[in-house]
């Protein structure tokens, strides 16, 4: 009985090691990722296109693009879809996100990034920041899972909402008057401010 009292006792101890590893190297990653793309973005010798081009290079493989268009359409509308249809879906998607994310860039100035201890949710890991500036604090919640090929950022919480959420709510509000054309339409005009 005691052995197999130790056996349960090592495995769990096991499994613990293993869940903080990956916190830790999930968390690891994120901070190398936003520290190398802060970084480009203090530096004065490159003009803000050249620094678009740079942070993108550096965050983009830590994107998960496909499952986050997939995440945005849900259950109630991914499935119905075409292959055509989900493909072009998501190469709009993905522009828009892209072109949102390049956005906001210039609006940096001299920011800093405080990484809090990581979640762990089953397979999933939550990575709570926050980005202080000039007395300003705004919480931020990357979420990433473990692919074949590392660790992938799922979604992004800003203020508690859902980028995932918002761009689903914006989505569902189309196809529940329209058809999925509607939506792609809408995808492919540039985005109005």
């Amino acid at each position: 009985m005691r052995r197999i009292l130790y056996t349960v006792l090592v495995l769990l101890l096991m499994s613990q090691v293993g869940w903080s590893d990956d916190k830790n190297a999930a968390k690891e990653l994120l901070m190398v990722k936003v520290e190398a793309a802060l970084s480009v973005l203090q530096r004065k010798d490159l003009v803000q296109q050249e620094k678009n081009e740079q942070v993108v290079k550096i965050v983009e493989p830590i994107f998960d693009y496909n499952l986050m268009a997939k995440l945005t359409l849900g259950r109630k509308y991914w499935p119905g879809l075409s292959e055509k249809n989900r493909e072009k879906f998501t190469d709009l998607f993905v522009a828009r996100l892209k072109k949102s994310y390049i956005d906001k860039l210039s609006l940096y100035t001299d920011e800093k990034v405080v990484y809090d201890a990581p979640v762990q949710e089953g397979i999933k890991i939550q990575i709570p920041t926050s980005v202080i500036s000039k007395n300003h604090r705004i919480a931020m919640m990357y979420k990433l899972y473990k692919s074949s090929n590392g660790w992938k950022i799922y979604d992004i919480s800003i203020e508690g909402v859902s980028l995932i959420s918002t761009y689903r709510s914006q989505f569902y509000d189309i196809l529940s008057k329209g058809t999925i054309d509607d939506l792609l339409l809408k995808l492919e005009k540039p985005e109005t401010k």
